[in-house]
Protein backbone atom coordinates (compact mmCIF):
# COMPACT_ATOMS: atom_id res chain seq x y z
CA UNK A 1 0.00 0.00 0.00
CA UNK A 2 1.12 3.64 -1.24
CA UNK A 3 0.69 6.32 0.66
CA UNK A 4 -1.14 8.94 -0.67
CA UNK A 5 0.66 12.20 -1.91
CA UNK A 6 -1.37 14.44 0.19
CA UNK A 7 -0.26 12.20 3.65
CA UNK A 8 2.36 13.61 5.62
CA UNK A 9 5.52 11.50 5.40
CA UNK A 10 8.28 12.81 8.68
CA UNK A 11 12.09 14.34 8.12
CA UNK A 12 15.08 12.74 9.77
CA UNK A 13 14.47 14.95 12.97
CA UNK A 14 11.85 12.77 13.85
CA UNK A 15 14.75 10.08 14.46
CA UNK A 16 17.17 12.22 16.25
CA UNK A 17 16.11 10.61 19.06
CA UNK A 18 17.14 7.46 18.44
CA UNK A 19 20.36 8.35 15.74
CA UNK A 20 23.83 9.39 17.35
CA UNK A 21 23.81 12.50 14.21
CA UNK A 22 21.89 13.51 11.43
CA UNK A 23 23.19 11.25 8.45
CA UNK A 24 21.96 8.02 10.95
CA UNK A 25 18.84 9.95 11.10
CA UNK A 26 18.52 9.87 7.83
CA UNK A 27 19.57 6.70 7.17
CA UNK A 28 17.11 5.54 9.36
CA UNK A 29 14.16 7.43 7.63
CA UNK A 30 15.42 5.85 4.81
CA UNK A 31 15.12 2.58 6.00
CA UNK A 32 11.98 3.13 7.26
CA UNK A 33 10.61 4.52 3.71
CA UNK A 34 12.10 1.69 2.12
CA UNK A 35 10.52 -0.75 4.64
CA UNK A 36 7.05 1.10 4.52
CA UNK A 37 7.13 -0.30 0.92
CA UNK A 38 6.53 -3.80 1.74
CA UNK A 39 4.01 -5.95 1.66
CA UNK A 40 0.45 -5.18 3.52
CA UNK A 41 0.35 -8.32 5.53
CA UNK A 42 4.22 -7.44 7.17
CA UNK A 43 3.81 -6.34 10.11
CA UNK A 44 7.33 -4.16 10.07
CA UNK A 45 6.03 -2.88 6.94
CA UNK A 46 2.71 -1.94 8.45
CA UNK A 47 4.65 -0.01 11.34
CA UNK A 48 7.10 1.54 9.11
CA UNK A 49 4.32 3.12 7.78
CA UNK A 50 2.82 4.44 10.76
CA UNK A 51 5.90 5.57 12.05
CA UNK A 52 6.85 7.79 8.40
CA UNK A 53 3.30 8.96 8.36
CA UNK A 54 3.68 10.13 11.90
CA UNK A 55 0.76 8.48 13.30
CA UNK A 56 2.99 6.63 15.63
CA UNK A 57 6.57 7.89 17.27
CA UNK A 58 8.97 5.10 15.84
CA UNK A 59 9.28 3.94 19.68
CA UNK A 60 6.01 3.38 20.19
CA UNK A 61 5.68 1.43 17.06
CA UNK A 62 8.75 -0.71 17.80
CA UNK A 63 6.86 -1.44 21.07
CA UNK A 64 3.77 -2.22 19.17
CA UNK A 65 5.37 -5.64 17.09
CA UNK A 66 4.40 -8.98 17.78
CA UNK A 67 7.30 -10.70 19.32
CA UNK A 68 8.16 -12.71 16.60
CA UNK A 69 8.85 -9.63 14.28
CA UNK A 70 10.57 -7.54 17.13
CA UNK A 71 13.88 -5.96 16.56
CA UNK A 72 15.05 -8.07 19.08
CA UNK A 73 14.43 -11.40 16.89
CA UNK A 74 15.49 -9.55 13.92
CA UNK A 75 19.16 -8.92 15.85
CA UNK A 76 19.59 -11.80 16.55
CA UNK A 77 19.48 -12.59 12.58
CA UNK A 78 21.50 -10.45 11.92
CA UNK A 79 24.15 -10.94 14.54
CA UNK A 80 24.02 -14.74 13.72
CA UNK A 81 24.89 -13.77 10.41
CA UNK A 82 27.43 -11.35 11.08
CA UNK A 83 28.95 -13.85 13.50
CA UNK A 84 29.31 -16.11 10.41
CA UNK A 85 31.07 -13.48 8.44
CA UNK A 86 34.67 -14.16 7.60
CA UNK A 87 36.76 -11.08 8.74
CA UNK A 88 37.15 -9.46 5.69
CA UNK A 89 33.59 -10.01 5.12
CA UNK A 90 33.19 -7.89 8.28
CA UNK A 91 35.74 -5.49 7.57
CA UNK A 92 34.21 -4.45 3.80
CA UNK A 93 30.74 -4.70 5.48
CA UNK A 94 31.95 -1.44 7.99
CA UNK A 95 33.82 -0.11 5.11
CA UNK A 96 30.31 0.36 2.74
CA UNK A 97 28.57 1.40 6.44
CA UNK A 98 31.01 4.14 6.75
CA UNK A 99 30.70 4.89 2.81
CA UNK A 100 26.82 5.31 3.09
CA UNK A 101 27.31 7.63 6.75
CA UNK A 102 29.56 10.04 4.60
CA UNK A 103 27.08 10.11 1.30
CA UNK A 104 24.66 10.65 3.80
CA UNK A 105 26.76 14.03 5.53
CA UNK A 106 27.53 15.08 1.73
CA UNK A 107 24.06 15.09 1.06
CA UNK A 108 23.04 17.18 3.81
CA UNK A 109 25.59 19.41 3.24
CA UNK A 110 24.60 19.87 -0.33
CA UNK A 111 20.78 20.43 0.79
CA UNK A 112 22.02 22.85 3.39
CA UNK A 113 24.31 24.89 0.73
CA UNK A 114 21.57 24.96 -1.57
CA UNK A 115 18.95 25.89 1.03
CA UNK A 116 21.11 28.82 2.03
CA UNK A 117 21.21 30.29 -1.94
CA UNK A 118 18.69 33.37 -2.45
CA UNK A 119 15.64 31.97 -4.28
CA UNK A 120 16.88 28.26 -3.70
CA UNK A 121 13.85 25.79 -3.24
CA UNK A 122 14.01 24.22 0.39
CA UNK A 123 15.53 20.66 0.43
CA UNK A 124 13.58 17.80 -0.97
CA UNK A 125 14.66 14.47 0.79
CA UNK A 126 15.30 12.10 -1.63
CA UNK A 127 14.49 7.93 -1.04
Amino acid sequence: MQSSQNEREVGDAEFMGLAKDEARARMLRKMLKNLARGDGRDPLAAMARDVMSGRRGIREAIDGLPRSESLEVRFETFQQRWDAMSESERLAAERESSQYLDEQRREIRAERETAGRPGAAPPRHRG
